[in-house]
């Protein structure tokens, strides 16, 4: 898989926090009431939003959004490609997508290590 075929499927897992993605009043008041450059409300929305859907995935699925996401942050790849073709709900532009990447690594890897310890 290319990059750029990588970088669809990563941002269509933050499809959640997407202005496309179905009206759902509850769901964007959630995603505008955070501060999405805060590292602690990063991740209470992960946790509140992006957890169920992430964990429908199988296991290998999940591991492979977590070696992607790690493979494109240790090489120092730009996310551009996910953060500019993506309107969101997110009151603020993200100031620092590595570092945002970085959070959302971490919550995966919780997630999924999560649903390995309780199956």
């Amino acid at each position: 898989m290319t990059k750029s075929s990588d970088m669809v499927v990563l941002r269509s897992l933050l499809f959640v926090f997407d202005i496309e993605n179905t009206i759902d009043e509850a769901r964007e008041e959630i995603i505008v009431s955070k501060d999405v450059n805060s590292d602690t409300e990063l991740r209470e929305l992960f946790d509140c939003l992006l957890k169920p859907d992430f964990l429908v995935f199988k296991s290998h699925e999940r591991e492979w959004f977590i070696e992607k996401i790690s493979f494109y942050l240790e090489k120092g790849s730009s996310f551009d490609e996910i953060f500019s073709k993506m309107t969101t709900y997110f009151d603020d532009d993200v100031k620092d997508q590595h570092r945002f990447m970085r959070i959302l690594l971490s919550c995966l890897s919780r997630y999924h290590s999560e649903a390995v310890q309780q199956s």
